[in-house]
């Protein structure tokens, strides 16, 4: 598999994701899938800056689907990062993603949103995506760094809901 690492991100490219998992997985290629990137030329440009040197392509979710099989088989090792659950759910429609496992990085402080972890802040509909997506025979567990403690969804979901 040429995909090394699935991801939902808000910030996408930033330091956790190509010096902490890209210093250890050694990608080739980050895809980035996001709807609005696709067309904002100078916000490429920017996330390009920030990726070391190491491809960076951006596509929407529906592309995404269309090229998952041709990426998996591709031996370009590739980190996958949406921004939102969502977009990560939309790939996942129809067992797209069944079997694999989705990591759950910055998802910050923002309106609605309750703490889960100090890096990860969940709306409602966050939690129905992420069941969507296990639903899905997705793996999901939640982990700011390689070197840091994997977080499963049983665990995070357990009395931990402090939305108000």
């Amino acid at each position: 598999m040429s995909i090394v690492l699935f991801r939902v991100d808000e910030r996408l490219l930033h330091g956790q994701v190509v010096i902490g998992w890209g210093n250890q997985l050694r990608p080739d290629r980050y895809l980035v899938v996001d709807e609005k990137l696709t067309v904002s030329g100078w916000e490429q440009d920017l996330y390009r800056l920030g990726a070391a040197g190491t491809e960076v392509q951006f596509v929407t979710p529906r592309v995404a689907r269309e090229k998952l099989d041709f990426w998996r088989l591709d031996a370009t090792r590739s980190i996958l990062l949406t921004k939102e659950i969502s977009a990560m759910g939309c790939l996942a429609e129809g067992g797209l993603l069944a079997g694999e496992k989705v990591n759950l990085g910055g998802i910050h402080h923002g309106p609605g949103r309750a703490e889960f972890l100090t890096y990860l802040h969940l709306t409602e509909d966050d939690i129905s995506e992420l069941e969507k997506l296990e639903a899905e025979g997705v793996e999901v567990t939640a982990r700011d760094l390689p070197d840091t403690h994997r977080v499963n969804m049983k665990t995070l979901l357990k009395g931990k809901w402090k939305y108000s």
